[in-house]
């Protein structure tokens, strides 16, 4: 609330006096046309009653003037200090303006490393060009991400009810699976490999997620192919070890229709573009000084510092 200078307050103080006179004047014009022409009885009003007609009319007039031109004053008076309010001051203007235009940094792309030659994603990434039937080269195409999906809607198709989670930590199991004629539940590692086959190592950490959930079976599927210690190793462990040949065999096996919704999932979105595991966001390609040359980085660093993963050595992805 701004503070009345003295000059305001004389004028507040005309104003007042200015409504009081108009209603003191409407009073008396009351007083003397209505109240005391009752209480005059006989002679007396026959000979005060015109006097007072006149006068009464006249402090009605007078009062109506006064009252009038107090509502004309006060109705100036409102209106700039209505302007005044609509309007915002020049401070409330000034810190106002840099929050409508964000300073430039805030616009910038994240930087991923001191030492990048090339910060910012490439704007070409080419797609690999889409099959149109199931092959390995389908397989190949697509990236991490899309070869989980695929293998859990695989397993839907055969009536298991799935369940998965798109990124972060998942204990070493990628999909839960349930059947209505089992209460024990089974357990799927993906590994999107396209030339380095799953060795024992990897069986062997398999093996410890199934222990730890008193799972006596399990299965682990690639795009790959597993040496053949990591297939001894899951034979004699109760894991079944499913390969990309194997995988495209039990896809061949599928209905026309169900072929074609397959194929819909693998090349869904950037089918060809690794998901980030730490986010779930599209990685973006970036150029690095090092000898490494190109490689995939998460879009959200450095809020997310998940993983990179060098494009020569992209065929390993998750």
């Amino acid at each position: 609330m701004t503070k009345q200078t003295r000059a305001e307050r004389r004028r507040e103080r005309a104003r007042s006096k200015l409504a009081g006179n108009g209603w003191t004047a409407i009073i008396v014009g009351v007083l003397l046309l209505v109240v005391l022409p009752a209480f005059m009885h006989g002679p007396i009003i026959g000979t005060l009653g015109p006097a007072l007609r006149p006068a009464g009319w006249t402090a009605l007039a007078i009062g109506a003037a006064l009252l009038g031109l107090h509502y004309l004053v006060a109705r100036k008076k409102v209106v700039p200090q209505a302007i005044e309010r609509t309007e915002p001051s020049a401070a409330a203007v000034k810190v106002a303006r840099p929050m409508a235009t964000p300073p430039a940094a805030a616009r910038r792309e994240p930087v991923l490393d001191s030492e990048l030659s090339q910060p910012t994603p490439s704007p070409s990434v080419p797609a690999p060009a889409q099959q149109q039937q199931w092959s390995p080269a389908v397989l190949a195409a697509i990236e991490w991400r899309r070869f989980e999906a695929l293998c859990e809607a695989l397993y839907a198709q055969a009536g298991f009810t799935t369940r998965s989670q798109s990124h972060g930590a998942d204990g070493g199991i990628d999909i839960w699976l349930h059947s209505k004629h089992s209460d024990v539940p089974r357990i799927v590692q993906c590994k999107h490999w396209r030339s380095k086959p799953v060795g024992v190592k990897e069986m062997r950490e398999f093996l410890g997620v199934m222990a730890s959930h008193q799972l006596k079976t399990g299965t682990y599927v690639t795009s790959s192919t597993f040496s053949a210690d990591a297939t001894a190793f899951a034979k004699a462990n109760g894991i079944h070890a499913q390969d990309g040949a194997a995988l495209l065999k039990l896809i061949g096996q599928r209905t026309p229709e169900q072929q074609a919704a397959l194929l819909a999932v693998a090349y869904e979105g950037e089918y060809w573009r690794p998901t980030c595991a730490s986010c779930g966001t599209k990685m973006v390609e970036r150029n690095s000084s090092k000898n490494e040359g190109s490689f995939w980085g998460c879009a959200n660093y450095p809020k997310c510092r998940g993983r990179t993963i060098p494009k020569s050595k992209a065929s390993a992805t998750v």
